[in-house]
């Protein structure tokens, strides 16, 4: 199963970025995490079909309101974990 690692930059942290990113990722079927990293950023692994994982990074790119998403890095992993559900860390 796919899996993507998307590092999102700007303005994403303390603004609800973390629960519109699961609540995205529970609509689309998607299984992994996002968190806060010490340098600002949000990072969120995610696996599942190609199609949702496309339709995910398109709204990481938005982000909730009050975010200022300026950059969204994606990395394809070769990660053998097989998540069961999607959560914030």
């Amino acid at each position: 199963m796919p899996t993507v690692q998307f590092l999102i930059d700007g303005t994403v942290q303390g603004v609800g970025f973390r629960r519109f990113a699961l609540h995205h990722a529970h609509k689309l079927n998607l299984r992994g995490f996002a968190t806060n990293l010490e340098d600002g950023t949000v990072e969120c692994i995610a696996q599942g079909d190609v199609e949702s994982l496309t339709e995910f990074e398109t709204l990481l790119r938005l982000g909730p309101q009050h975010a200022i998403v300026t950059s969204v890095t994606c990395n394809d992993l070769n990660d053998p974990r097989r998540y069961t559900t999607f959560r914030i860390l």
